[in-house]
C-alpha cells in the first residue's frame, strides 16, 4: 500500500515546517556578522531569552546538542564526572559528546518519570580522592523526553539544586522542551531556571522554528559558553535569518503549544482502547510512548504497518512506539490518527508473531 499524500507525522515535534509568516519574518530579518556581536536580530533573541528565563546573558547556538554540551564543557574540567538520569537525552542521544568533546564521563542514576532524589545526589557525589573522578556537575531534563514528556515537578529541581550547590557543583537544566513544561504547569520559566546554573531551550521542537537553541546563565558563563561554541564550530555569521524563526516562534507559537498537550490527550484515549497496548508513562505534555508487547507485536512492524496507512510514528524500544503532537497536527488530524491507529493495532499481534 502506498503512503497518503498527506501523512499524519507524529515521530517528532521537531518535523514542522515554518509558517508563511515565519518565512515572511526570516527573510525580512535585518543581519550582521554575529562573530562581531553585530547581527541585530540574534542580539534581540538573546536578550529575550534571557529575559524569559531570568538569566543574565543568553547565546544563540544551532543546536539542542550543541547547547547542552557547551553548558557541560562551561561547568566541568575534562575528566570530571556529570551525574544525570539514566534516560537522559545527553546521555542516549548526544552521541557520545560529552566524552569525545570534553573528557567527562557521565554517571547514570535511576528514578521514576525521569526525577532523581536530593539524597540519590548525596549517595552519588564522589569523595574527595586522587581515586575518583571529580563530579562536575548535576544534569536534569524537563520535560523529560525518554520518559515521555514528563515533568520534573519544581519542588524536585530545587531540592537536587540545593544539594548540588551545598557541595559546590554546578547545576545545568536541560530545558530544550521547558516551554512544555511551563505550558503545562503554569509554572514561570524563571522559577524553572533559577534552579540551574545553565539552562538550555531549543526552537525547532513544539515552537515550530527550523533550527536553533539557546542556553542561558550568568554573562561569565556565556561568556565562556561563547568560547568554547567557537571551538566546536558553532560561531555563524549572519544568523539573524535563522534567529527570526526562531523570535517569531517565541512571540507566537508558546502560548498555542496548550493545544499539543490536549491532542495527546485525544490520542491517549484512543490508543488506551487498545487491549494488548500499555502506555508506559502518564501523558502530561506532547509525547506518548506506548508499549505493544501485549500484542505480540515488535515495534518497528507496528511502525512499519501504521506508515502504511498514513499515520507517522517512531520506534521508542524494540517493544516501543512513540507518538509526538505538534502544531502542524490539528485535533482532526489526531482523531484521525486515533481512529487508525484503534483500527490497524488489533490486528498487528498475529501477523508479526507468523512472520
Amino acid at each position: 500500500m502506498s503512503l497518503p499524500t498527506q501523512p499524519i507525522d507524529l515521530r517528532s515535534d521537531t518535523v514542522t515546517k515554518p509558517s508563511d509568516e515565519m518565512r515572511r519574518a526570516m527573510a525580512a530579518a535585518p543581519v550582521g556578522d554575529d562573530v562581531y556581536r553585530e547581527d541585530p536580530t540574534v542580539n534581540r533573541l538573546q536578550e529575550l531569552v534571557a529575559d524569559l528565563l531570568g538569566k543574565e546573558a543568553a547565546l544563540f547556538v544551532p543546536s539542542g546538542t550543541m547547547s547542552n554540551q557547551l553548558c557541560l564543557r562551561t561547568l566541568t574540567r575534562t575528566g570530571d564526572e556529570v551525574i544525570v538520569h539514566e534516560d537522559a537525552h545527553v546521555l542516549h542521544y548526544e552521541g557520545g559528546s560529552a566524552a569525545a568533546l570534553s573528557g567527562l564521563q557521565l554517571r547514570p542514576l535511576p528514578g521514576a518519570l525521569g526525577v532523581f532524589a536530593p539524597e540519590d545526589i548525596e549517595r552519588a557525589v564522589r569523595p574527595a580522592s586522587e581515586h575518583f573522578a571529580r563530579t562536575g556537575a548535576v544534569e536534569t531534563e524537563n520535560t523529560h523526553n525518554r520518559c515521555g514528556g514528563t515533568i520534573w515537578p519544581l519542588d524536585a529541581l530545587q531540592a537536587v539544586s540545593t544539594v548540588a550547590r551545598a557541595r559546590g557543583i554546578g547545576v545545568h537544566l536541560d530545558g530544550a522542551r521547558l516551554w512544555n513544561a511551563h505550558r503545562a504547569t503554569g509554572v514561570p520559566l524563571p522559577a524553572y531556571a533559577a534552579t540551574a546554573d545553565s539552562v538550555t531551550v531549543c526552537f525547532s521542537k513544539g515552537l515550530g522554528a527550523p533550527v536553533g537553541s539557546a542556553l542561558a546563565g550568568s554573562r561569565e558563563f556565556v561568556e565562556e559558553a561563547r568560547y568554547h561554541r567557537k571551538r566546536y564550530g558553532g560561531a555563524m555569521r549572519q544568523a539573524g535569518i535563522i534567529a527570526a524563526g526562531a523570535l517569531y516562534a517565541l512571540e507566537h507559537n508558546l502560548e498555542r503549544m496548550a493545544q499539543d498537550h490536549e491532542n495527546a490527550a485525544l490520542l491517549a484515549e484512543y490508543i488506551q482502547q487498545v487491549p494488548g497496548v500499555e502506555l508506559i508513562h502518564p501523558v502530561q505534555t506532547n509525547i506518548l510512548i506506548a508499549s505493544v508487547a501485549g500484542l505480540g507485536a515488535q515495534a518497528a512492524h507496528v511502525v512499519d504497518s501504521l506508515a502504511e496507512h498514513g499515520v507517522l510514528c517512531g520506534v521508542a524500544a524494540p517493544d516501543r512506539v512513540r507518538f509526538v503532537t505538534h502544531l502542524d497536527v490539528t485535533a482532526a488530524a489526531v482523531k484521525a490518527a486515533g481512529e487508525t491507529i484503534a483500527r490497524i493495532l488489533p490486528t498487528l499481534g498475529r501477523r508479526s508473531v507468523d512472520r
